[in-house]
């Protein structure tokens, strides 16, 4: 009797603890949106995609977003650079990795397209706060 209470806490122990663990990601994937910075590692792991990962940090000043758009099926991955509106190094970026930027695009801002038809990605500038935002969009 004593060692099977030894066993059955010990199995709820482990999965305490393994619950314990998991439960940052499941919170995370069921997530509707998400607002956080590079320092926030489990985060940025989880929701950054390697081509905003990978992009130039044109102002020290940055932050990431990430959204779940019901309807029609969107995920919208997002970094905003404050205090600049050169995309000049974001624009040479994204023609080294293979995107073209397209000649009109669904809202106002410069969009980019690569060899994915369900992703876009949009260069915009924002007035108040003074920012450059870009933003990677994958259509479901």
């Amino acid at each position: 009797m004593r060692k099977s209470f030894k066993v059955v806490g010990s199995v709820i122990i482990v999965a305490a603890a393994a619950l314990t663990y998991v439960w940052p990601y499941i919170v995370m994937e069921f997530a509707g949106n998400a607002h956080y910075t590079e320092q926030d590692k489990r985060k940025y792991e989880f929701y950054t995609p390697d081509l905003l990962k990978k992009m130039p940090r044109i102002s020290p000043r940055y932050d990431f977003n990430f959204a779940n758009v019901t309807g029609p099926a969107s995920h919208v991955y997002a970094v905003r650079y404050y205090g600049t509106d050169d995309s000049r190094q974001i624009e040479t970026y994204l023609n080294a990795m293979g995107y073209q930027k397209q000649v009109s695009c669904h809202i106002e801002a410069v969009c980019w397209r690569s060899a994915d038809p369900q992703e876009i990605v949009t260069v915009s500038t924002l007035d108040s706060p003074k920012a450059l935002l870009v933003s990677v969009v994958y259509n479901y």
